[in-house]
């Protein structure tokens, strides 16, 4: 099985930290956020991982390098322009393939076992779902006995953890395009399971969020 980090983006809700440092590099507790994950993945058995980048990516790509130091193979999706979380995944589809993979994001922080991810879902993603943050209070998704549904009982907040098959991106648009509108049609069409996870789960997304996770 492989993985995906998606790690491109601009973190405009991070800056000024991140007008000289890609965000998957600020530190928390003197260590990356991306290196958590890459830990993490290791753990789990996962030994071919790529990242994708796009702001600031050199620094990124000098800092974790080929992946050794982890135990790990990675490769690099440097995007000529952002292709955002949709876009990303697919340009980065002819790695990934032909089996089901991991994609997580970058910027969160927690302690969910990886393990508990099933390798190879029956239907077309898998993701996991988390009590609502503070900023996301009305939620994303209602898990009704393992299936994600848009209404009908208390809604989750995707946790940016998932595993997909590569066939969840066969009518893909081309070019840049968030995640979320391909996310809806197959849950729409029941093909979206999940799991929920009470544990450890953080969305560094702000200066605010940094400090906090630092100190906690």
């Amino acid at each position: 099985m492989k993985a995906m980090i998606l790690a491109a983006g601009r973190g405009e809700r991070m800056r000024p930290l991140t007008d000289n440092v890609p965000k998957p590099l600020l530190q928390v507790k003197g260590q990356a956020l991306v290196v958590y994950h890459l830990k993490a993945l290791a753990a789990a058995g996962i030994q071919e991982v790529i990242i994708n980048t796009w702001h600031l990516g050199d620094q990124l790509i000098d800092h974790l390098g080929d992946g050794r130091n982890f135990g790990l193979r990675l490769e690099y999706s440097v995007e000529p322009e952002l292709l955002d979380t949709g876009g990303g995944i697919v340009r980065a589809l002819a790695f990934l393939k032909p089996d089901p993979f991991i994609v997580l994001s970058a910027d969160i922080l927690t302690d969910f076992p990886l393990l508990t991810l099933p390798q190879a879902p029956s239907v077309l993603a898998h993701l996991v779902m988390v009590d609502n943050p503070a900023y996301h209070t009305e939620g994303d998704f209602v898990l009704d006995k393992g299936v994600l549904k848009f209404n009908g009982g208390q809604k989750f907040t995707y946790a940016n953890i998932g595993v997909f098959r590569p066939e969840f991106f066969a009518n893909a648009p081309q070019g840049a395009f968030p995640l979320g509108g391909l996310l809806r049609q197959h849950i729409a069409n029941g093909l979206v399971t999940a799991q929920y996870y009470a544990g450890v789960w953080n969305n560094v997304g702000s200066p605010a969020d940094l400090e906090l996770v630092n100190n906690a």
